[in-house]
């Protein structure tokens, strides 16, 4: 199919940015929050009541080679806000719908992973208690639900689905290239602060990749954009 028509898009990419931002804002933001809760829900009755043997991952060389650093505990806590500017950022109602269907389908495969393959990384070497913040992390997001990194799952998913919203705005591309560069921070922060091992964080950017990608393919796309949405098909670009 071919591409959206552009001929009543806004004239410049900040009209654009800020069209998709004040399109349904309140709507995102709870549905956001409220998702977000679900999938937690969802993962500590995982984590505490594992349904078989808890797998411990190995580490590689790799992880040898990365030390424990906690200053990058902020990287690894910008998830919970960047991956809400992707869905900020879609258009209308179904847009916003199908985003949140693909994002559902991709938690809930993580948590099936998690229930069928539970893992865990092994035992840490290192003495967090002098460190602001970790004894919390560690009591919130402990060791379990390792593999796949549904960390790194969600920070690529949101890294693909943002970057295809900032050149369909045409927006600079030193924004496209900021938001690979918070994705590469996110993913390597789940190492650096001994969250995940190597295997677990590739693990979980196949997985997010495996449901971005078909999401951009199979999602609404409006054919006029005045100064309101208006219909909008859901198809396949080729």
């Amino acid at each position: 199919m071919a591409p959206i028509s552009r001929s009543h898009r806004p004239l410049t990419w900040t009209a654009d940015i800020g069209e998709r931002i004040r399109s349904l804002f309140w709507l995102k933001a709870i549905g956001t929050t409220a998702f977000t809760w679900l999938f937690f829900i969802g993962y500590f009755h995982l984590l505490r009541n594992p349904a078989y043997p808890v797998v411990v991952m190995p580490l590689t060389a790799l992880d040898h080679l990365i030390p424990f650093q906690p200053y990058t505990l902020g990287a690894y806590l910008s998830l919970w806000f960047y991956v809400g500017i992707a869905p900020g950022l879609q258009l209308g109602f179904r847009e916003l719908v199908v985003y949140g269907l693909w994002i559902g389908a991709l938690c809930l495969t993580g948590l099936a992973l998690f229930y069928f393959w539970p893992t865990q990384i092994p035992p840490l070497t290192i003495d967090v208690s002098g460190y602001p913040g970790f004894a919390m992390l560690q009591g919130v997001d402990a060791a379990g639900n390792a593999c796949p990194s549904m960390h790194v799952a969600v920070a690529i998913f949101t890294a693909i689905r943002l970057d295809h919203v900032l050149r369909e705005a045409r927006t600079p591309v030193f924004l496209r290239v900021a938001n690979w560069i918070w994705f590469a921070a996110i993913a390597y922060s789940t190492l650096a602060v001994k969250q995940h091992v190597v295997l677990d964080a590739v693990a979980g950017a196949l997985l997010g990749t495996a449901f971005a990608l078909p999401s951009l393919r199979w999602r609404p796309v409006y054919r006029n954009r005045p100064n309101t949405l208006v219909g909008a098909d859901i198809i396949g670009h080729h």
